[in-house]
């Protein structure tokens, strides 16, 4: 099966972070939108440019080099100091938002993460997720991200390098030679700056030159450095993405439709598999939801939601559908045309560990069995070979 990899990185990460913190405060000026850098310590010597706003960069400003010579540049630039508590408070937001999607996720750094999405498509597709995860992140953190998609994760890592900020692309391997091959070879992907010089000396000026170079003669070379270099100009990895699992604080999972539906049964089926989705994740978290969410966004991309808090905590795929089912019925307008439908399940705890109601159900342990059953199929065959959904649809 191949892999459906995002890789996601937060644009000018400190200096959004910062400014965005800044207007949570209160402050009514977006540092974003006026010459300004993120500096190291001016009176310790470590006065350099960390981070530069796209006015900054307009005055030739860049990362990296004395802040006394930006201030030459633009005599009114702002300097603002890094604040390293913030910067953890907004990944931190960043990566908990990311786990409504997968559970498996690389914190490759502060402000870049791998998504390994494989697992949790179901009929979406990955452009439509990666969509869906940029305009959250601006509408609800408020800074923006690129997003790079592909089938591994060094493509994926590529993508998200493409022209800047707050954009998407795409670099599936089909789509090497065009999008990649005429890029300067200084842009590969790991590709140390000491080997560029000796590249050049060979030739080789682009990524195409690097990938169509005699694989032997690199290693000759290079040594091991070389035989990696030819594999990425050749979009050649197979690393996986090494997430550290985290029990979620909420799981979500929602699906652009290929038509707009107006519909309510047609609804109710596309909220079911999202439902079954989101229970099975839960499942193998071994936790239990006490609300759930359902969120509907009109042709028109208007969203609306409702949240319902569930009899029991639960991790039953029926009972979880059921209430989510009332739900969209309370909010579904007959006849409006839904182009996203989207449920979460929230206030979640670990199953051991919650109090057993006196008035559960009592179809709970056959329930419990069925939800057993599915799961492992799943497991043993892929998330994709079998659905009861219509097994639910039936008791319902």
């Amino acid at each position: 099966m191949d892999k459906k990899i995002l890789h996601i990185d937060v644009n000018n990460a400190f200096l959004s972070w910062l400014a965005v913190y800044k207007l949570k405060c209160g402050e009514t000026l977006d540092i974003r939108n006026i010459p300004a850098i993120i500096g190291g310590d001016e009176e310790a010597r470590k006065g350099v440019v960390l981070a530069k706003s796209m006015k900054a960069k307009e005055f030739g400003i860049i990362t990296g080099e004395p802040i006394y010579q930006a201030k030459k540049k633009c005599p009114q630039i702002q300097v603002f100091k890094g604040n390293l508590d913030i910067y953890r408070e907004y990944s931190n937001k960043l990566y908990k938002l990311l786990l409504e999607y997968t559970d498996k996720i690389e914190r490759f750094s502060i402000d870049e993460c791998f998504l390994d999405m494989t697992e949790y498509l179901m009929k979406d597709t990955l452009e439509n997720k990666a969509k869906e995860i940029h305009k959250r992140v601006k509408q609800e953190l408020g800074f923006t991200v690129n997003i790079g998609i592909s089938n591994n994760k060094l493509l994926a890592k590529m993508a998200s390098d493409f022209e800047k900020p707050d954009k998407i692309h795409t670099l599936y391997t089909s789509e090497i030679q065009t999008k990649m091959w005429n890029l300067p070879v200084s842009e590969l992907f790991m590709l140390g700056k000491k080997s560029v010089p000796k590249l050049y000396k060979m030739g080789i000026k682009t990524i195409g030159d690097l990938a169509k170079k005699d694989r032997q003669l690199l290693i000759k070379t290079f040594g091991k450095h070389g035989n990696m270099m030819w594999e990425y100009a050749n979009g050649i990895d197979n690393s996986e993405v090494n997430y550290k699992y985290e029990k979620p604080k909420c799981i979500g999972n929602s699906i652009t439709l290929p038509m707009d539906i107006c519909n309510i049964e047609k609804l109710e089926k596309v909220l079911l598999g999202l439902t079954e989705q989101v229970t099975y994740r839960l499942r193998k978290s071994n936790l239990v939801a006490n609300s759930v969410n359902v969120q509907l966004r009109t042709k028109d991309f208007i969203d609306t939601s409702h949240q319902g808090k569930l009899d029991i905590a639960t991790s039953s795929t029926q009972q979880i559908y059921t209430k989510a089912k009332a739900l969209l019925r309370e909010m579904y307008n007959e006849g409006t045309f839904i182009r996203l439908v989207g449920v979460r399940v929230d206030k979640l705890e670990d199953k051991e560990q919650r109090q057993l109601s006196l008035f559960e159900n009592k179809d709970k342990e056959k329930l419990d069995k069925i939800d057993s059953v599915m799961d492992n199929l799943k497991e043993k065959y892929g998330y994709n070979s079998i659905t009861f959904a219509g097994r639910i649809e039936k008791k319902e």
